[in-house]
């Protein structure tokens, strides 16, 4: 895959709790260096990185109810808004895993429909951490998603036992249809996961190698016209 459109799907994240305003900065840099689609930072850092994209091509992404998902709806829906005001442009919410393992179906239709509202038209991805779910669990909370609103299905936090899937992502991607996005992320740490990722069927990738990966790719791609392709 082609390191510029590759580039252009990788959302550059630093969520590490020890993150520093500096590392932040940094993460802007490159990010606005390599044409990166967005930066995903922690939400006391939106201020930071909304001065660092000022009259940039790249999004501000920031994380809603990090990392267990298990907030109020309200609260929620508050953080959203703080977000927005303070210049985010795209919200990656978690999920309410626990009101799903409850069967608290409606409940995740509230959540997820209150982070959309509160975003006033910013794109809002939705973390399902597919670690802890069931097939049937990841199908119903790709559709409660979709039904509120949001605009991206989202594998994973990073945080929890395990990161994204070709599997999860084939999955999510046959739920929710060609309309809506699916973003990979957790454990993409090489060129050939990510291209591994994107034809399962993912057109965002959230990660924190996205320079290893282009670089890689800018490797994939001398080699190729060396061998004469």
């Amino acid at each position: 895959m082609q390191r510029q459109a590759l580039a252009g799907l990788i959302d550059h994240t630093l969520l590490k709790p020890e993150s520093t305003a500096e590392q932040v900065a940094q993460l802007c840099a490159e990010a606005r260096q390599e044409n990166f689609c967005s930066v995903c930072v922690l939400p006391f850092y939106v201020p930071v990185a909304a001065e660092q994209l000022r009259h940039s091509a790249v999004k501000l992404c920031t994380v809603i109810g990090f990392p267990l998902g298990a907030h109020a709806a309200e609260a929620k829906a508050r953080e959203a808004r703080i977000a927005v005001e303070q210049g985010a442009d795209e919200l990656d919410m978690v999920l309410n895993v626990a009101a799903l393992k409850s069967g608290q179906y409606d409940f995740l239709h509230t959540d997820v429909a209150a982070v959309v509202a509160a975003a006033r038209g910013r794109l809002v991805k939705v973390i399902l951490e597919t670690c802890l779910l069931n097939i049937e669990e990841k199908v119903i909370a790709c559709k409660a998603a979709v039904a509120a609103g949001a605009a991206f299905v989202k594998t994973s936090t990073g945080f929890s036992t395990g990161g994204a899937t070709l599997d999860d992502v084939r999955l999510m991607r046959a739920t929710v249809g060609a309309e809506i996005g699916v973003k990979a992320s957790g454990g993409i740490r090489s060129y050939e996961t990510a291209c591994a990722m994107v034809a399962a069927g993912a057109n965002r990738l959230g990660t924190s190698a996205g320079l290893l990966i282009v670089g890689a790719a800018m490797q994939d791609a001398g080699d190729r016209h060396g061998d004469g392709y």
